[in-house]
């Protein structure tokens, strides 16, 4: 990143390209998906490591979801989910 630039600047100079755009559409709802269990994580102050042991699965699959690189099953989003004390709440717009 240019020092004195903003994320969001860079962004919204990217979204400027049309192939970029539309790729970034079709990878939003990943990244808002792993966005709410990061902040979930962190409002209960859990660790990695405590979200996996009640999930019921390793740490490793916890890290490679929230950084992106796990496409995790509807059932795997569910017990993450329950493991924080929320609900999936799917929709098609």
């Amino acid at each position: 990143m240019k020092p004195g630039v903003s994320f969001e600047q860079i962004k919204a100079d990217l979204i400027k390209d049309e192939e970029f755009r539309i790729e970034y559409e079709k990878l939003k709802p990943r990244y808002e998906a792993i966005e709410q269990v990061i902040r979930a994580r962190k409002e209960q102050n859990i660790t990695q490591a405590e979200l996996a042991r009640r999930v019921g699965t390793q740490k490793s699959n916890i890290s490679r979801f929230e950084s992106g690189n796990y496409n995790p099953s509807l059932d795997f989003l569910i017990k993450i989910a329950e493991s924080l004390g929320k609900n999936i709440e799917i929709r098609l717009i």
